[in-house]
């Protein structure tokens, strides 16, 4: 079974920090004008054997610089204002050189094997 929570995210580039369960998956991101707050609702399995792991995110507005590596979730508009919050989730530079070496040595073996062939 899988539910969908609702999480508030703090703003002003301030990082929130959320425990979820590994497979979930962000199904939406939205200003709720009556809060003015950016909330980001996400469905996570409900089995309890699956770890928890705690994720960071960080919303900014237009024209705000972020690290590289940080990686864009969505963006929520304000509809009565001309603002719009951008959410990235916060990747440590570390965390992303590890997972491109990853991705590069994964895309490195599909042209080995094309050379090879």
């Amino acid at each position: 079974m899988k539910t969908i929570h609702q999480y508030q995210l703090a703003s002003d580039k301030q990082i929130t920090s959320l425990a979820l369960r590994d497979g979930f998956r962000i199904v939406r991101c939205e200003y709720l004008v009556a809060q003015k707050r950016v909330y980001l609702w996400v469905e996570e399995p409900l089995k309890i054997d699956l770890p928890v792991t705690e994720h960071q995110f960080m919303v900014v507005g237009s024209g705000v610089p972020v690290p590289v590596s940080h990686r864009y979730i969505d963006t929520a508009i304000d509809p009565f204002g001309p603002e719009a919050f951008h959410v990235y989730e916060v990747v440590q530079a570390a965390e992303m050189q590890a997972s491109e070496l990853t991705g590069q040595q994964d895309r490195q073996a599909p042209d080995e094997l094309r050379l090879s062939a």
